[in-house]
């Protein structure tokens, strides 16, 4: 593994309390720096509350259980995410994970039409996402999962979406918007708020395949929804440091959760990730007060815990 910037004190006892909404974590069906068990460990370790556990290709509510209650006082939480491994959009899968205590629902990432049609490209430099090596050998062996759509021809939501908004509300789940265009992204989240989902999160909306603009960006938090910045999006290269802080100020702290997308094995430990990024907001200019609200008050307001934090 390669070398990595190691946080300041400082940045660590500012997102103590903290939840990381975003892993990438073993089991999965692809290489990973570290497993659940020990994850919660070295969370324990350094004083943050909890994780949310993302599989493009799985649900983790069954596997959240079982590491509560392996590892006492941190917060692992499921989720799944609407892909066609998945069966797509799927309210059946959404009512089950539900049911398990899931607490995020991505809409579709991997087998997005967005995603899949998609021709952006990252930025010189910037390092690959994993899932796409696994997504072109799958298509190689000719398991090509149905497109996942979100919207009509017409740009309307689709029922069988809206059932699924419908079963995250019921279940007071939270929306992740996955790897939706700008365009999808405002009709789903227009059509959740309608449906009565009350959290809803725009999944890293500087990734390739997105890139929303900032009047997007701006139109979406007026909507409700909170915006997600990714450690990785900009460590990895997909966007410059000084674009993620722009668009940051630009659309306000009070509309922005810090999450890591961390667990590939080339990339820092899972549990540096909301403290390294921290020490980034700082030293460009952000206060310590604004980086509390993003990555501790925001990310307990997805996972639905106490805002009261350790100081």
């Amino acid at each position: 593994m390669s070398d990595h910037p190691v946080p300041s004190a400082r940045s660590r006892a500012l997102v103590r309390g903290a939840y990381d909404t975003h892993v990438h974590i073993a089991p999965d069906v692809m290489e990973r720096r570290i497993d659940d068990l020990d994850l919660a460990g070295r969370f324990a370790e350094v004083g943050l509350a909890g994780f949310v556990l993302k599989s493009h290709y799985v649900t983790t509510a069954e596997r959240a259980a079982v590491v509560r209650k392996a590892v006492r006082g941190v917060d692992v939480l499921g989720a799944v995410t609407l892909n066609g491994s998945m069966g797509g959009m799927n309210p059946a899968a959404v009512e089950i994970a539900g049911r398990q205590g899931a607490r995020i629902v991505w809409m579709p990432t991997v087998d997005s039409g967005n995603q899949r049609r998609s021709s952006a490209t990252d930025l010189p430099g910037a390092k690959p996402a994993m899932w796409g090596a696994l997504q072109a050998d799958l298509h190689a062996q000719g398991i090509v999962p149905d497109v996942v759509e979100v919207v009509d021809p017409d740009g309307r939501v689709l029922e069988r979406v809206r059932q699924v908004l419908r079963v995250i509300a019921r279940h007071d789940l939270v929306l992740a918007t996955g790897h939706l265009d700008g365009v999808e992204v405002l009709a789903v989240v227009r059509a959740a708020t309608e449906e009565g989902v009350r959290r809803i999160v725009v999944t890293h909306p500087e990734f390739t395949s997105q890139r929303l603009s900032v009047d997007r960006q701006r139109e979406l938090a007026e909507a409700g929804a909170l915006l997600e910045r990714c450690f990785t999006t900009a460590y990895t290269g997909k966007v410059s440091w000084d674009d993620l802080f722009s668009n940051i100020r630009a659309v306000g702290v009070e509309h922005s959760v810090l999450s890591s997308d961390l667990g590939q094995p080339f990339n820092p430990p899972v549990e540096d990730g909301l403290a390294l990024f921290a020490d980034r907001l700082l030293e460009a200019g952000f206060t310590e007060q604004e980086v509390h609200t993003m990555a501790v008050v925001n990310s307990r307001q997805v996972a639905a815990a106490s805002a009261e934090v350790p100081a």
